[in-house]
C-alpha cells in the first residue's frame, strides 16, 4: 500500500483528519430541514393564495378571514414550521461558518432567543385577532 504524504508532514492522511469533526450527525439536521421545506410549501402555496384573494378586501373581511377556525390553525402552523425551519438552518450555518466557540455559542443563543421571541409575538398577535 502506498501512503501519500504532504510537504511538510509526517503524519499521514488519517491521522490529519482526525479530531477535526464528525460526519455522523449531519444526516438528522439535514432531514428535519427538508421535512420543514416540504411541510412550508403548501401552506406557503394556501398563504400566498389567501392573500392574493384578501388582497382587495377591506380590514373586517380579513379579520373574519381570521377568525375562521382552520385559518388560525393554519397560520399558527405556518409560523411554528417556518421558524423552525429558520431554526435548523440559521444553526447549520452558525456551526459551519463561526469557528470561535464564543462566537458560535453566544450567536447560537441569541438566534434562539430571538425565534422564539418572534414565534410567541406572531402566535399571540394570530390569536388576538382570532379570538
Amino acid at each position: 500500500m502506498k501512503r501519500s504524504f504532504s510537504k511538510g508532514s509526517f503524519r499521514p492522511p488519517l491521522g490529519r483528519v482526525q479530531n477535526l469533526g464528525s460526519a455522523r450527525d449531519g444526516t438528522g439536521d439535514f432531514i428535519k430541514q427538508r421535512l420543514s421545506a416540504i411541510a412550508l410549501v403548501p401552506l406557503c402555496l394556501w398563504f400566498a393564495y389567501s392573500m392574493a384573494c384578501l388582497s382587495v378586501a377591506d380590514y373586517q373581511t380579513v379579520v373574519a378571514w381570521m377568525q375562521f377556525p382552520i385559518n388560525t390553525v393554519l397560520l399558527i402552523l405556518l409560523i411554528f414550521v417556518g421558524f423552525y425551519h429558520a431554526h435548523v438552518g440559521i444553526h447549520e450555518i452558525f456551526e459551519d461558518y463561526l469557528h470561535s466557540p464564543v462566537v458560535k455559542t453566544l450567536s447560537m443563543i441569541a438566534m434562539k432567543f430571538a425565534l422564539i421571541t418572534l414565534t410567541v409575538a406572531s402566535v399571540l398577535a394570530i390569536l388576538r385577532v382570532a379570538l
